[in-house]
């Protein structure tokens, strides 16, 4: 039984990293189509260095949701952090293709922030269900707040970048939602503070790696 377990999320790390997920929505598109411009060479390179941070935000999604679906104590609780990692894989995919249109790469560390990731969602889930469901409450308000720094920085003609966090800003407001009205606990500032802290080394590292 622990050896199938191990087999399985060792199957969904391999996916995750190569982007083999599962795809259960379309891309987001611009309203209008007649903003689809081409972006200059210096836009394109901003783009693609904002969409490989939220690429690898998504990456981080994943193992911190698969390991604080491992500790978590009850089956409701374990199907929400599933749901939610169902949800998060479409934005895994978005934003990889979106890199792909951009001509552009994924973080060459996706492998170091899948791991830190997993073993911060890991204590997190150890430190019981009301605990995990508050630092993934506060790991949603991060991000939406993130995103908004995000869709601020990009290029003003970057219409397909922006219809994808614009979509994405909108699943994670509905995660932390229910996370919070699931049970969660506010976490101490410190807590916060650390977390703030963790997701700024990743964001300015990934802008360039």
């Amino acid at each position: 039984m622990v050896f199938d377990r191990l087999i399985f999320q060792l199957d969904r790390s391999l996916r995750v990293l190569t982007g083999a997920v599962r795809v259960t929505r379309p891309i987001p598109q611009p309203e209008n189509s007649t903003s689809r411009i081409a972006l200059s060479a210096h836009n394109r390179k901003r783009a693609a260095a904002l969409m490989r941070v939220n690429h690898a935000g998504e990456i981080c999604a994943q193992a911190l949701y698969q390991a604080q679906c491992c500790r978590a104590r009850s089956a409701s609780l374990k199907a929400l952090f599933e749901r939610a990692a169902r949800e998060e894989e479409d934005h895994l995919n978005w934003t990889l293709k979106r890199l792909e249109a951009l001509e552009a790469r994924p973080s060459l560390l996706n492998l170091l922030w899948y791991s830190g990731a997993f073993a911060i969602g890991w204590l997190a889930g150890k430190a019981g269900d009301r605990a995990s469901l508050g630092f993934m409450a506060e790991t949603e308000r991060q991000v939406i707040r993130h995103l908004e720094r995000q869709l601020a920085r990009l290029p003003i003609d970057d219409a397909a970048s922006r219809a994808i966090l614009h979509q994405m800003r909108i699943d994670e407001m509905a995660h932390a939602h229910v996370a919070h009205h699931a049970g969660g606990t506010h976490l101490p500032q410190p807590v916060r503070h650390l977390m703030r802290a963790a997701a700024g080394i990743m964001t300015r590292t990934a802008y360039y790696i």
